[in-house]
């Protein structure tokens, strides 16, 4: 079951969960954020987080500031700007590195908390690696616009998890953004997902089977990317 908590931040309060590995545990612990509309509560980040305790690993998931005001306030709030999702992370991240000490930490994040992630990394965070479900390469029907500026820049070996369905990531332009990736990139394709890992019914696969085989790519990466 998974501990709530809060993290006090310098006048900023971000509510967290905590899953707790299963034995055996593993060496990493994945600091999860969430994308632009899903709480660090909804489906996915609950059963995905769930999944990946069952196979190990520590799990951290937290609210950037503006899904907390919104929580306070009962209103919906944009999200904020990059350089605050930015410092709420990356003061997260500091805390959480307080918490384990010298432990592997991987930055992990969906969508707009993958793309979060991917802009700490290439600014040096203290991460080792980057897990990264529905990377939003480009807005919805803007192909062009592609978000790999800062590719070069990351150094730590990522796991993109992608939906061939997904309409915020063109495939075959996900392959050539990450010829410019600094670092080891490893593409994770979901045949038939869309960008929330949703399948249609023909794919003769449940919900369930899906996010069980995303958890299970996340640990055959990290025990690949990280032999102790």
């Amino acid at each position: 079951m998974s501990r709530r908590d809060t993290i006090e931040l310098e006048r900023l309060r971000v509510a967290t969960l905590w899953d707790e590995g299963h034995a055996p545990r593993r060496s990493s612990t994945v600091l999860f954020a969430h994308g632009a509309e899903l709480d660090f509560d909804s489906e996915f980040m609950r059963a995905l987080a769930g999944l990946l305790a069952e196979r190990g690993f520590d799990v951290l998931r937290f609210r950037y500031p503006y899904m907390e005001r919104r929580e306070r306030d009962g209103r919906k709030f944009p999200p904020d700007r990059m350089p605050v999702l930015e410092d709420a992370h990356f003061r997260v991240l500091a805390t959480l590195r307080e918490r384990i000490g010298a432990g592997r930490i991987l930055l992990a994040g969906k969508s707009m908390g993958a793309r979060v992630s991917t802009h700490l990394a290439a600014k040096g965070a203290d991460a080792s690696g980057l897990v990264l479900c529905g990377y939003p390469l480009h807005p919805a029907g803007k192909p062009d616009e592609e978000r790999r500026e800062h590719f070069p820049a990351i150094v730590q070996p990522a796991l993109f998890l992608q939906g061939t369905r997904d309409p915020l990531c063109d495939l075959v332009k996900l392959e050539r953004a990450l010829a410019t990736y600094g670092g080891r990139a490893t593409v994770h394709v979901v045949d038939d997902a869309d960008h929330g890992f949703e399948v249609p019914k023909r794919a003769g696969r449940s919900r369930a089977e899906v996010l069980g085989s995303l958890a299970d790519a996340v640990a055959a990466w990290e025990a690949s990317a990280f032999p102790d």
